[in-house]
């Protein structure tokens, strides 16, 4: 008998959390698993249209609201094994976990929480204690695996919550499609060509990447795809430095594979990642990568002079805009495609499934 496994998201939005899991879902072993997704969000809001398995939405607004129907579709549909990302449901599910004994529950973090909550201003050991943190720190104790993307994120995920170092593996994220391998620039009149994908939030480091440009003396092209919070402070940043001859600002596109196989270098700001997708895509096509040494994924993926540059200073980041060696794209594409393989990562998370 296939052991039933399900995985849980809050929505198929286009996000990191929402594009692995489905990705994972429709590619394990379809002989040993009979895998579903459970959506709590709405039909109408994904980006990812999924043939291969069976998706069923809630339509529901919010996780809190949908915790009484994912409870009967558990009830109904009695799962071996329930996968689920990103925090409220993560929390919702480990409460659950207890009406379920024969099944085992895992629980997928997306973020480096302590450093997130200081970029945001969020206290993470607060004086009143709410009554979330109370459950969030109970359920944590009650699933069967955590999985964190790094180690920074597993070792930050065992300090705030206190949970045992064995419930916890680390599982990096998987290179889920290779695209055409970029060709090399052989134009050296062409002004050097930037680019960063990403969402515009704080956390993400825009606004330093702008700032280092703007002192930049070479010719240069920067491209910025993405949405977010900071998204108006950007752009405005762009004009109080005098860029916009020199900018292009693109919100979403489904084609971020050819932007990166047309620039020179990725420039990443983040002060902390969970696991940096766009850098892993970035080195799938050939592009370098410059980006700071922070907390998170990157420097997993990230060899210095081999596939970009990993600096500790805005100071040593300004160099490397300015002197950046060519990179094979070959050697670059190397470094990645046999650590971040996908069927190894399969392999990982069908090993918690057993």
């Amino acid at each position: 008998m296939k052991k039933k496994i399900l995985f849980i998201l809050p929505t198929l939005t286009a996000g990191g959390a929402e594009r692995v899991i489905s990705f994972i879902a429709q590619n394990i072993n379809e002989t040993k698993y009979d895998s579903k997704i459970l959506v709590t969000g709405y039909k109408k809001d994904a980006a990812y249209v999924i043939d291969s398995i069976h998706v069923h939405f809630l339509e529901k607004k919010r996780v809190l609201n949908a915790v009484s129907k994912i409870f009967c579709y558990l009830m109904k549909h009695r799962p071996h094994v329930v996968v689920s990302s990103i925090g409220h449901l993560n929390t919702v599910m480990g409460l659950m976990s207890p009406f379920f004994l024969k099944t085992k529950f895992i629980i997928r973090e997306a973020s480096i929480i302590s450093l997130m909550n200081q970029i945001h201003s969020k206290p993470i050991y607060k004086k009143k204690i709410s009554i979330y943190d109370i459950l969030s720190r109970s359920s944590y104790k009650m699933v069967d695996k955590i999985v964190c993307q790094s180690k920074d994120m597993a070792d930050d995920f065992i300090n705030i919550y206190n949970v045992k170092n064995q419930n916890v593996t680390i599982i990096n994220n998987p290179i889920t499609n290779l695209p055409p391998l970029k060709e090399i620039n052989t134009d050296s009149q062409k002004p050097i060509s930037f680019l960063t994908v990403g969402r515009l939030s704080k956390e993400k480091g825009q606004l330093r990447i702008i700032k280092l440009l703007a002192k930049l003396k070479l010719p240069f092209h920067y491209t910025i795809i993405g949405d977010g919070p900071l998204k108006d402070n950007i752009l405005e940043a762009i004009r109080t430095n005098h860029l916009e001859n020199k900018f292009t600002y693109i919100p979403f596109t489904n084609e971020v594979s050819k932007y990166m196989a047309l620039s020179d270098m990725f420039l990443q700001g983040s002060y902390v990642e969970g696991f940096p997708n766009t850098v892993l895509e970035s080195c799938c096509v050939g592009t370098p990568v410059l980006a700071f040494n922070v907390p998170g994924g990157t420097k997993e993926i990230i060899q210095h002079q081999v596939n970009g540059y990993l600096v500790e200073s805005e100071e040593e980041y300004f160099f490397y805009l300015n002197n950046a060696l060519p990179f094979d794209p070959q050697k670059v594409r190397a470094s990645v495609e046999t650590k971040f393989d996908k069927m190894n990562i399969i392999k990982q998370y069908e090993s918690l499934f057993d």
